[in-house]
């Protein structure tokens, strides 16, 4: 390939408006950045709290049933 055809290719892949380069540019970023993070497996923070809510309570009746067991295993 020569020079020429190079230079071409890079020009039509250009914005024709010098401008319009730095809007591509933000544009670009934001979307490989937005991909990046999806690749990230991440939860928002309402899902997050969610699951804390969660666990709180699974914790509280596993503690219940851990004293509820301690309990009949004395009658024994």
């Amino acid at each position: 390939m020569e020079v020429k055809d190079l230079a071409e290719r890079l020009r039509k892949l250009l914005p024709s408006e010098p401008s319009q380069i730095g809007a591509d540019l933000r544009n670009n970023s934001r979307a490989l950045f937005e991909a990046a993070l999806a690749r990230l497996n991440l939860v928002t923070r309402e899902e997050f709290e969610a699951q804390t809510a969660l666990l709180a309570r699974t914790r509280e009746k596993l503690d219940r049933l851990e004293m509820l067991i301690a309990e009949l295993e004395k009658r024994n």
